[in-house]
């Protein structure tokens, strides 16, 4: 059972950073292209859902940690997405800004200096991971119910800033807050989907009609697109399409032919961290040399770039010196006081 539940979630995990993949590039290869695709279509699709899924997901295994002393809590849950947010940063930062011919240092250094605060191109997401953590864990004893309504309450409010870390707090932690605190319900559901295929596909086709009316229905409104953007509605096709991931991952988990769905879950952080390089070259090359006349191969194709060459480069490094770049070093973990405390005694009796 233990390993049938670890691979619906993989699946699920690679199912959502596919999607996000997708998004990234089929929006940039469209509007290099000036046109639209299958892929863009999709990404409409999945737009009520994509991102809740992606931090529903994220929450489950809260559980198991919120408990532990701050220290490791921190190291696990902070420092962790701290070391890559930076390291992975710096990277794209050197691409996109610092190598560019005739740009200006005040302004490249300025922008650097920025993303300390404002989180930096795709890089959002583990920079508000470790943000829900720790407001999760400071939040853990006031009652769920009370939690639950405040952050649905926060979704549904209309709050833009400016500044992406409180708007993406709050239209994004009510996502993390439930898989965290309906974990186990959550893995009932995966296993009801297990045991009764049919009806779980069933469900899991009247749930795609209903996705598909309300992601590409417009609104009267100018503030939101299409009927799955309005309040409480964003919230109700968030919720139903992270439990369709669900469902869906949990079928796919006995088939041998998705393991490599499986894969790209299990290394979603390596994924994630380096599809932008891949993705813009590839969509470079096909739009600088018309390699491609179809806005949705195009789209496909850039899409396949930004998954699999991140794979190969951590199946690479994860070995040699370069490891560093999916992996955390020692030096960058905190140590448990008790291991500190061993340390230095060592080194007083080595001295």
């Amino acid at each position: 059972m233990r390993e049938a539940r670890i691979a619906w979630i993989d699946n699920a995990k690679g199912i959502s950073v596919i999607l996000v993949v997708m998004m990234h590039s089929a929006l940039g290869v469209g509007e290099a292209m000036g046109g639209e695709g299958l892929p863009h279509w999709l990404v409409a699709f999945a737009k009520p859902f994509r991102i809740p899924g992606f931090f529903f997901i994220a929450g489950l295994f809260l559980s198991r940690a919120i408990d532990q002393d701050w220290r490791s809590y921190l190291d696990k849950k902070v420092a962790h997405f701290a070391y890559f947010y930076c390291l992975w940063l710096f990277i794209q930062w050197l691409f996109k800004s610092a190598l560019r011919p005739g740009a200006d240092p005040l302004t490249v250094l300025g922008q650097l200096a920025l993303a300390l605060v404002e989180p930096f191109g795709t890089l959002w997401f583990i920079y508000l991971l470790p943000i829900f953590f720790v407001a999760t864990k400071l939040l853990r004893f006031v009652p769920p119910p009370l939690m639950l309504l405040a952050a649905a309450a926060l979704e549904a409010a209309p709050i833009e800033t400016g500044w992406a870390v409180p708007d993406e707090f709050a239209a994004r932690y009510v996502y993390f807050l439930s898989g965290y605190l309906f974990a186990p319900r959550v893995f009932a559901l995966a296993e009801s989907a297990r045991r009764y295929p049919r009806a779980a596909l069933c469900w899991l086709l009247g749930w795609a009609m209903a996705d598909a009316a309300l992601a590409f229905s417009s609104t009267p409104f100018a503030d939101y697109q299409t009927l799955a953007s309005l309040p409480l509605m964003s919230l109700v096709t968030g919720f139903a399409g992270a439990a369709a991931v669900v469902a869906g991952a949990a079928l796919l988990a006995d088939l041998p032919s998705m393991e490599w769905l499986r894969y790209c879950g299990a290394n979603s952080l390596a994924i994630y961290l380096g599809f932008f390089l891949p993705m813009a070259a590839a969509r470079k090359l096909i739009v600088d040399h018309d390699l491609v006349d179809s806005v949705g191969l195009a789209s496909l194709i850039v899409t396949m770039a930004g998954v699999v060459f991140p794979l190969l480069l951590h199946r690479v490094t994860e070995r040699g010196r370069f490891r560093f770049l999916f992996e955390r070093p020692r030096s960058f973990r905190l140590a448990p006081l008790e291991t500190r405390a061993a340390e230095r005694s060592a080194q007083q009796k080595a001295a």
